[in-house]
């Protein structure tokens, strides 16, 4: 089979992401961490959550799917880890916690935080329950699912602002802190 003709892409349009995700509340939804552990993302702290949803990491052990570079928004994951952690300070300074989620495995999440030294929460949508309950952009592959990036900036577990699409992975976490530090 081909994996070009395998390439499915559920569009939503940029005003749609944002019309159902703004001032949502977060539904009750209980993922689990690189350790396995359930974290709650429905949750009412006096910080602010960036939950940022990516597509998949790379692990040295495993080839990417065939043409995942031709995918649009597919690749960068790992340098958008890496910058999330790179700013970690600045954004706990902003008091907000970063939280990452993917389709991934909690198998390949943990080796990819253990590889990446991430010392936050990323999280395993690998059922989709997140990804359906807040109606998510995604593109599939030889039958897999993957999220299209995107983050979210939660407060008091009301969705604020909405980041789509993520044009550049360079400037993502610069243009996070920046809406922080105006609101």
């Amino acid at each position: 089979m081909d994996d070009t003709n395998s390439i499915k892409d559920q569009q939503i349009p940029e005003t749609a992401v944002y019309e159902h995700l703004l001032d949502m509340s977060l539904p009750s939804i209980s993922l689990p961490n690189q350790f396995g552990n359930l974290l709650q993302i429905n949750r009412k702290d006096t910080f602010r959550l960036v939950i940022y949803f990516f597509s998949m990491t790379g692990h040295p052990n495993k080839k990417l799917p065939q043409n995942w570079k031709k995918i649009p928004g597919a690749e960068g994951c790992t340098l958008e880890n890496c910058n999330f952690r790179d700013k970690y300070e600045n954004l706990i300074q902003l008091n907000s916690l970063p939280i990452g989620i993917s389709t991934q495995t909690v198998d390949d999440i943990k080796e990819m935080t253990n590889r990446l030294n991430i010392r936050y929460d990323i999280l395993s949508d690998s059922d989709l329950i997140c990804a359906k309950k807040l109606s998510l952009p995604t593109f599939s592959i030889n039958n897999k699912t993957f999220l299209k990036r995107l983050t979210i900036i939660v407060e008091k577990n009301i969705i604020k602002k909405v980041f789509y699409p993520v044009v550049s992975v360079n400037k993502h976490v610069e243009n996070i802190l920046k809406w922080l530090q105006e609101n």
